[in-house]
């Protein structure tokens, strides 16, 4: 009897936070565990369900199926089908889809009480879910988008008292140490009081559940990192990536959430006439916007080395009143025709970025250091210029700079409160065109930058397939669970 329990497949929930940043990994990760025979249900709302449908392919798990939960648009104030952060650039509405997301609590749990899994798999976003897990008796497992390093960090920060360290002003930018962790790592000062008390919550979700995804590589964040991060919180990790490794053909590559303005077979002929390690590809994500004054002095600094470039610029929804002349306020006179075809793209919208990444042309990544994005750089090879922005990023730019030696940073020391806020700080034309030439222009330092990346990406390869750190971590982690589901059956 106890051996058909064992054999039976776990009936796992998985709820994404609702942004793209977050959903796709963690639906990766659901996927994952869909092919290995377990019974997967992502519970969403209406449209992120329907953005989720168009990345399967024909050959999508048996196993896996959709649960929807209506987005309660009218009581937060918002109009039907905005439903995810990559639906604005304005603050107001990033923070009303917030405030929704926390309202699916109710409904979500309405869903359980009649048909409870034997695990929840839940975004760190969302605090309650511990207490549903709680309720219901069954281990809840939290994912987040950041590498381990920076939740580390961030529980280091907090355990020390630096967070709130240094100055009583909303942010300091003074650097210091950061003491008693495993790496010699220089911050430049803290975020401001929203971000971190938006972190400490998320470390505080992650810590009272049972265990903490990763969306790497052990080898990425380090054996240091683990034994540290799991010595001094008592908490269990598994590093189950890189989810982006999985979809391996160009199709499901591409078909990731939304069809940006250039279509992706454009992009990769332009790149096919580029020569290897020519085209500096420039992404801040889908929800980091940068003002008008900032983008000239990007292109003027792009113009100024001349490297052949892929530039991905956030369309400015909610901002349609602006005039065509006001919307290329950003742009030098004459730049498009200068460049744009011969020398450069730039793409208004989404961009097919794991593709891009994937291409040999492709020789540097001007990144704001988002979880995914560096993973994904990461485990295509490909070496960053990091200009963090808000959050984790300015953590994850230290394991990519200080720690790993795969990258170069431009400089950015001002932490936003998000992606679309305004920034009071100008990174110059000559910051960005000094880090652009460092890892460019060729020199033995971009050399052994170039060395170094590599190195990790086949190591990043050798991680999904038998036998590798992640593959093992994925099937110990379904063994867990099922002893977990059985001990709870024969209690």
């Amino acid at each position: 009897m106890e051996g058909v329990e064992v054999e039976r497949p776990l009936k796992l929930y998985f709820i994404p936070y609702l942004a793209s940043g977050h959903m796709i990994p963690l639906f990766d990760i659901a996927i994952m565990f869909a092919s290995r025979g377990q019974h997967v249900t992502v519970i969403t709302t209406p449209s992120n369900v329907q953005s989720l449908t168009k990345s399967l392919s024909s050959a999508a798990p048996s196993f896996l199926r959709f649960h929807t939960v209506d987005f309660p648009s009218q009581q937060v104030g918002l109009p039907d089908g905005i439903e995810s952060m990559s639906s604005t650039t304005d603050s107001t509405t990033s923070k009303k889809i917030h405030q929704g997301a926390m309202l699916l609590h109710g409904p979500i749990e309405d869903f359980m009480e009649n048909d409870p899994p034997d695990c929840i798999i839940s975004d760190a976003a969302y605090p309650w879910v511990n207490d549903l897990a709680h309720k219901f008796q069954i281990p809840n497992i939290t994912f987040n988008g950041m590498c381990l390093f920076a939740v580390s960090l961030m529980e280091t920060l907090k355990t020390n008292n630096l967070f709130h360290s240094h100055t009583n002003s909303d942010s300091d930018s003074s650097t210091f140490v950061v003491p008693n962790f495993p790496h010699h790592i220089t911050l430049c000062g803290k975020p401001p009081k929203l971000i971190i008390a938006f972190l400490e919550t998320m470390v505080e979700t992650i810590l009272k559940s049972k265990a903490l995804i990763i969306n790497n590589f052990n080898e990425l964040d380090g054996q240091e990192c683990i034994k540290h991060y799991e010595k001094t919180t008592g908490h269990k990790v598994w590093h189950l990536g890189p989810t982006s490794l999985i979809c391996r053909t160009v199709q499901e590559k591409s078909e990731r959430v939304n069809e940006g303005v250039v279509n992706e077979h454009e992009c990769l002929r332009w790149l096919d006439s580029k020569r290897v390690n020519s085209v500096l590809y420039i992404c801040f994500g889908s929800i980091n916007h940068s003002s008008n004054k900032q983008l000239y002095e990007m292109a003027c600094s792009l113009e100024a080395v001349g490297h052949p470039f892929i530039w991905v610029v956030p369309e400015k929804k909610g901002k349609e009143d602006e005039s065509e002349e006001e919307k290329e306020m950003w742009l030098p006179k004459g730049f498009e025709e200068r460049n744009i075809g011969k020398n450069g793209l730039i793409i208004k919208g989404w961009a097919p970025q794991v593709n891009i990444l994937s291409h040999p042309a492709v020789g540097g990544f001007m990144t704001h250091c988002g979880g995914n994005s560096i993973v994904e750089a990461v485990s295509m090879g490909v070496p960053m210029i990091t200009w963090p922005v808000h959050g984790d990023q300015f953590y994850n730019e230290k394991l990519i700079t200080q720690v790993r030696g795969i990258g170069v940073e431009i400089g950015a020391t001002e932490w936003c409160t998000s992606g679309v806020a305004e920034r009071e700080k100008l990174v110059s034309k000559d910051s960005i065109e000094k880090a652009v030439r460092r890892l460019m222009d060729g020199g033995d330092e971009a050399k052994n930058i170039r060395l170094r990346a590599r190195e990790l990406r086949e190591k990043a390869t050798q991680a999904i397939q038998e036998g590798g750190s992640s593959y093992n971590n994925l099937l110990a982690l379904i063994d867990e669970l099922k002893r977990l589901r059985n001990l709870k059956l024969y209690d």
